[in-house]
């Protein structure tokens, strides 16, 4: 009998394609017919065969397998072309939650990067809302942008440059995301472009830093100002040998977190 296969499931041209060998070797590619791309283990893949294959079958090959998965942001996120540091998704998803990010949501991140954390926050926000990135360095920019390209998340992104300091375009922004290493010469610039109500989550890897920010931020009327480091650690599930790893992914950020009340006129 003749399985049917829902065509949002089946891989087409351009589609994005996580390839996941036995190993726990991956690879992110974009399925171009006529491009093969090399592998660690046999011939390289010829792209166009993977279009009309469903996303979760397999790859067989003389010694190995793999199976054909549907990326996610993280996916995105951790094989991202970059020359910064990048946001971790243990980071990302704290954010999107303690700033109740979700579609339709105007979001304005200060410091893109690669764009790592602006690939997280465009597809909550997708497809009403709008992330509002700035950034000074041109050639982060364009990196930004190649990545969002591959996540099919560029639509719901403005790419912007800006000199530290500069005015907003955009007033009543739902959230603000700082990336940045002195965040608290931003705090009015930020306050003049969040909504009452609005969150703002910083993000600095010393205690120096998010104390100044802390400090800037609560002379500047925010409330339930609160810091955070988020750890991740794995375990090894084995019938009858389960335990933690040896490696974790620790410190990477600290998190700062604040909501902009009315101000007094």
């Amino acid at each position: 009998m003749d399985v049917f296969i829902a065509p949002k499931n089946m891989i087409q041209e351009n589609d994005p394609v996580l390839i996941c060998f036995d190993d726990e070797v991956t690879y992110l590619v974009e399925v171009h017919p006529g491009r093969k791309f090399a592998i660690h283990r046999g011939k390289p893949i010829d792209l166009g065969e993977l279009v009309g294959k469903s996303y979760g079958s397999w790859l067989e090959f003389d010694n190995a397998r793999a199976v054909l998965l549907e990326p996610t942001v993280e996916d995105f996120v951790m094989k991202a072309r970059r020359e910064s540091g990048i946001i971790y998704p243990k980071d990302a998803a704290m954010i999107l939650m303690k700033l109740g990010i979700r579609s339709g949501s105007r979001v304005i991140e200060i410091g893109t990067g690669s764009g790592a954390l602006t690939t997280a926050l465009a597809q909550q926000v997708a497809p009403e809302g709008r992330v509002h990135t700035y950034e000074l360095r041109d050639d982060f920019l364009k990196i930004a942008e190649s990545n969002l390209k591959k996540a099919k998340l560029l639509p719901y992104v403005e790419l912007n440059k800006r000199l530290a300091h500069e005015p907003f375009q955009e007033t009543e922004a739902d959230a603000v995301v700082s990336d940045v290493p002195e965040p608290w010469h931003e705090v009015e610039v930020i306050k003049a472009s969040l909504k009452n109500g609005g969150r703002i989550a910083a993000l600095n890897p010393t205690y120096n830093q998010i104390e100044k920010m802390s400090e800037a931020l609560e002379r500047a009327g925010f409330i339930q100002i609160q810091a955070m480091e988020v750890l991740v650690r794995g375990i090894l599930a084995r019938l009858g040998k389960t335990r933690p790893e040896q490696r974790m992914v620790s410190h990477t950020e600290f998190i700062l977190f604040a909501v902009k009340p009315k101000m007094a006129e």
